[in-house]
């Protein structure tokens, strides 16, 4: 009988609240006082939510959570702090972990406490050898519906002062390994 992979959580598993996420969705609005809902869902189905105040009116901004986990009702509040951005346009926001103290731009769960991403891997680092290979030779292929949808989204540059982005140089690029790879190639590829 074979022996049962022992894989860690990667980091792209965990659940997680991010800065980014919350300031994408207006949460992070001077003097101001706002509640939501955060839930995570595989295959349509809802498996995890937690509800979150955030309290940008008091002297020292937070963020508050609230969930169950095994059980037992967890509530605790993790600090907000913000440094001059070094473009000089405004702040950028980050979380003190309550653990361990240390400012992080994304908060991950683990052990039952939204933390500090601490110890981990990410997806890439556990992949095989094999697995890479098949990644870096058929990938692109695999993506080009992704690569055509950047091009042709609707504020995307492919030039600038009459010479090509670099951005757009390197979709190219993706295109040009894409049409490399034979279709039959792919299907042996996918067929193993």
């Amino acid at each position: 009988m074979a022996k049962l992979g022992t894989y860690p959580t990667t980091f792209e598993e965990r659940k997680s609240i991010s800065i980014s996420d919350l300031r994408k969705w207006n949460y992070l609005q001077p003097d101001s006082w706002r509640s939501g809902t955060l839930s995570w869902s595989r295959g349509g189905t809802v498996h995890s939510q937690i509800s979150f105040c955030i309290n940008m009116v008091a002297t020292g901004p937070y963020l508050e959570l609230s969930y169950n986990w095994q059980g037992q009702s967890i509530r605790y509040k993790a600090k907000l702090t913000a440094l001059t951005s070094n473009l000089g346009a405004g702040k950028v926001w980050y979380f003190v972990c309550p653990l361990t103290g240390k400012r992080c731009r994304k908060l991950y769960f683990k052990n039952g406490y939204f933390q500090y991403r601490g110890e981990g891997y990410y997806e890439k680092q556990i992949q095989s050898k094999y697995y890479r290979h098949l990644e870096k030779t058929y990938g692109p292929a695999l993506r080009v519906d992704q690569v055509y949808a950047q091009i042709d989204s609707r504020h995307f540059r492919k030039f600038y002062m009459g010479q090509p982005t670099k951005r757009y140089i390197k979709l190219l690029a993706q295109l040009d390994a894409a049409n490399k790879v034979s279709e039959r190639d792919l299907m042996l590829a996918m067929s193993k």
